[in-house]
């Protein structure tokens, strides 16, 4: 009985052909025009636990 180990780092080479060709291949089958969201961002100031679980309740009551 044969046991083959690889150490760390090393790769079949099967593999990294195949690798390379995946990472060589151009996808031009995606939507080339820019998303617009609206909306709005809030950014946390700092609050303490008890005010950020009090505006939990308001928003989930919503």
């Amino acid at each position: 009985m044969c046991i083959l180990t690889m150490s760390m780092g090393a790769y079949d080479e099967d593999e990294h052909e195949r690798r390379e060709e995946q990472a060589s291949r151009v996808d031009a089958d995606f939507d080339d025009e820019r998303t617009i969201y609206h909306g709005k961002v809030e950014y946390d100031a700092g609050e303490s636990a008890e005010e950020l679980l009090n505006k939990f309740e308001e928003i989930k009551s919503d």
